[in-house]
């Protein structure tokens, strides 16, 4: 199998999580003897699909065999996953439930399927540790993903489905990336009805951000009010562990939630289906897990007194 070649296609190297899908995906490479080449779409989608279409479209001696891709944007690119399929290239979605898989998996000859953290369950989890930092209700400032992906929409569902009513949520936009938070909670703190905000946790759908956020605080110029917005519990998710397990131990994040890469499992199913002809599931979720657990984390929730 050393002349397979697969196409890992990833959404900016501006993100930890990105990054590690990026090692998981080589290190399983290396022990199904593949060669694996990682591509970065820049946070664009337009660069992405061009990248794939231009693999695609290559040479038979260059194409890959299977293009394993965590798109960027709100689609999940049907027409280049036609192509795809039509040349005999292989398919898998990363953290994206892609709903045009059914169908093509009736006339492929090829693997063809989707591998994703459950994102629904992540935020579901990140409402219950929002409930267990503020047992008697206060109000997070939440920095979501773009609000054209999937996952952004799904965290934030799946948050809404646990946190208690008399916890209020206070939405800001990121793109995943720490300055990109860092910018989204500086424009926010421009704002008057931020000095009316009574905050009492900073909750973001990734490490990063929740790092770009507490970036943003220690900026401010006031003393007084630096010292209390750093005093807030951060949480976030992702929870590597080099960055945010790291973070949480280190105190920097209250708490985060764990998610496991899926690159490095949908190259080992690639592989397994290419050597052995067997099919692959439709649909395959990775679980994550809370850090700390959401009764430790009850017991910081105790020392945690709503400004309001």
């Amino acid at each position: 199998m050393a002349n397979l070649r697969f196409m890992v296609s990833l959404i900016t190297k501006d993100n930890d999580y990105q990054l590690e899908q990026a090692a998981a995906a080589q290190a399983a490479a290396q022990k199904v003897s593949v060669d694996a080449q990682i591509l970065y779409a820049d946070n664009d989608a337009i660069t992405q699909s061009t990248q794939l279409l231009k693999a695609i479209q290559s040479d038979a001696a260059m194409r890959p065999h299977t293009i394993l891709f965590e798109p960027v944007g709100g689609t999940a690119f049907p027409q280049v996953a036609q192509a795809a399929v039509s040349a005999k290239i292989g398919w898998a979605a990363l953290n994206r439930e892609a709903d045009y898989i059914p169908k093509l998996r009736k006339t492929a000859k090829v693997p063809v399927f989707s591998i994703s953290s459950d994102h629904k369950e992540i935020g579901r989890i990140q409402g219950r540790q929002f409930a267990a930092l503020l047992p008697k209700g206060g109000c997070v400032l939440y920095i979501q993903g773009p609000s054209e992906t999937s996952a952004a929409r799904d965290r934030t569902e799946g948050m809404q489905m646990t946190v208690p009513h008399n916890v209020q949520i206070i939405s800001l936009r990121g793109r995943w990336t720490e300055e990109s938070a860092q910018r989204a909670v500086e424009s926010w703190l421009r704002l008057n009805t931020s000095n009316k905000a009574q905050i009492d946790v900073v909750g973001a759908q990734n490490d990063l951000m929740a790092i770009g956020a507490r970036k943003a605080f220690e900026d401010v110029a006031n003393i007084a009010d630096r010292e209390r917005w750093l005093r807030l519990p951060f949480t976030g998710v992702d929870g590597l562990a080099k960055t945010g397990q790291a973070w949480v131990r280190g105190g920097t994040l209250a708490a985060t939630v764990v998610v496991p890469t899926n690159a490095g499992q949908a190259i080992f199913m690639l592989a397994e289906a290419l050597k052995t002809g067997k099919d692959v599931a439709e649909r395959t979720f990775t679980e994550p897990e809370s850090l700390p657990g959401i009764e430790k984390l009850a017991a910081k929730g105790e020392k945690v007194a709503p400004t309001a």
